[in-house]
């Protein structure tokens, strides 16, 4: 049995991806291994968003290559082949093929033709390799983007939007929970966009009445929907049902009209204003998140200090930031690129010093409270488990909870908490024992 050793970058769109490709392999009896130094084919699928990730996914090619004999094959997918195909065969030749996203239908074909033996079938969101706990999954039900936001590489990379059929996710769905699953994180490069190219309107709540009628206990996430396209109805159907999460990751990169023009962005502050507020009326402890872009070409310092004073208004339970990187081929590559990189910084540490002190004040608001969380994994430093609920989604941006345990646990059991302590992104609880009489 030949073995792979896959190195997987990005986004958890990104993982998805690994997950079928290796799916595929492992139909054809290929064996996925932790060391690369044991496999037949080092394989990395990589990120090209912006230039760190680019630099990163070099680093790992030639990292692997040290890996690389006479027996052992390196194949390079995802992102940065799909967008720099031309170019990267001269300068890496140590890869011994890069297969681009649009290739992925062929997949079986290429690796045939570099592995020198017989690979069938295709990737398929139902045969994955699943690289999450068993309690949780990532489902991406669609591909690519309608946007054509000024500062986004995504649509040169993924294209244009192609989403699943509602009943083929319904299907993975279905399966996941079958096997276990308790968390399923929606996920795509629009999620509030979900099937315009298919159904000719916007159906993402009638996707999530076809999931929520499958009856196991289980719980939907929501991420990255764009702001001007969460409607009354989403959030009616949120507010309606509690297999669907009260958490809103809403992406608006900036508060100042001037710069949402500048961007492409639809929408405006007034309306951010009038969304978010709709949201905490009608779902009292929904969760709002967001990211914002610092730095952006035009982007002034009463901009940044109006954006601070959007942030305090609004109070978003979560918020991420990053610097703006001027990105080849987008729109915002003709603006001026004059605000210097330390600027930038300066920029962004302002305005997370600010949200820092929202986020202690709001996980303040929640200590004494007694929340249901499940258990994601055990610090041996602080002999501490880990857990989450539906207040933190599982990525960098949001924190977690440590819990003083009075019994030994699994990974995704379900337990009660008291939160005792904070900081501006973890909790400190003890579990709460509930005896029935």
């Amino acid at each position: 049995m030949k073995k792979i050793y896959l190195v997987s970058l990005g986004c958890a769109k990104n993982r998805v991806d690994s997950e079928m490709i290796l799916g595929l392999l492992e139909k054809n009896k290929y064996e996925l291994v932790d060391n690369p130094e044991e496999a037949d084919i080092l394989l990395l699928n990589t990120c090209a968003f912006i230039e760190s990730a680019r630099k990163e996914a070099i680093e790992n090619i030639l990292d692997l290559s040290s890996y690389k004999d006479s027996n052992k094959k390196l194949i390079v997918c995802g992102c940065l082949p799909q967008r720099y195909y031309e170019e990267l065969g001269p300068v890496l030749p140590e890869v011994d093929r890069f297969i681009k996203i649009d290739e992925y239908g062929d997949i079986a074909k290429i690796f045939s033709n570099v592995l020198k033996s017989d690979i069938n079938g295709q990737i398929s969101p139902l045969n994955k390799h699943i690289s999450t706990p068993n309690y949780m999954r990532y489902v991406k039900i669609s591909e690519g983007c309608l946007n054509r936001c000024a500062f986004c590489a995504i649509p040169l990379i993924r294209g244009r939007l192609k989403s699943r059929t509602i009943e083929s996710i319904y299907d993975e769905v279905l399966d996941s929970v079958k096997n276990g699953a308790y968390e399923i994180n929606l996920i795509s490069q629009d999620t509030t966009r979900y099937g315009f190219d298919l159904y000719k309107k916007n159906v993402l709540v009638d996707l999530l009445k076809k999931l929520v009628s499958i009856p196991f206990d289980f719980k939907i996430r929501l991420l990255y929907l764009y702001p001007d396209i969460v409607t009354d109805e989403l959030i009616e159907f949120i507010k309606e049902n509690d297999k669907v999460m009260p958490y809103f990751d809403i992406p608006i990169q900036h508060s100042e009209d001037k710069l949402l023009e500048l961007m492409k962005r639809r929408g405006n502050r007034e309306y951010m204003i009038n969304l978010f507020s709709k949201i905490r009326k009608e779902i009292p402890n929904a969760v709002i998140r967001t990211t914002l872009i610092l730095g952006f070409p035009y982007e002034t310092e009463e901009d940044v200090n109006n954006l601070c004073d959007f942030i305090k208004q609004v109070k978003f339970d979560r918020l991420g930031a990053f610097t703006f990187s001027c990105e080849e081929g987008t729109l915002a590559e003709t603006y001026p690129q004059i605000i210097s990189e330390d600027e930038k910084n300066r920029r962004y540490e302002k305005v997370m010093e600010v949200q820092e002190n929202i986020s202690l004040s709001l996980m303040k608001n929640n200590l004494g409270k007694e929340v249901e969380c499940f258990i994601v994994g055990y610090d041996e430093e602080q002999f501490m488990y880990v857990a989450r609920n539906y207040a933190f989604a599982p990525d960098d941006i949001d924190g977690v909870i440590y819990v003083a345990a009075k019994q030994e646990h699994n990974l995704g059991d379900r337990i009660t908490v008291k939160l005792l302590d904070c900081d501006s992104y973890t909790y400190t609880a003890e579990e709460v024992m509930n005896y029935e009489a």
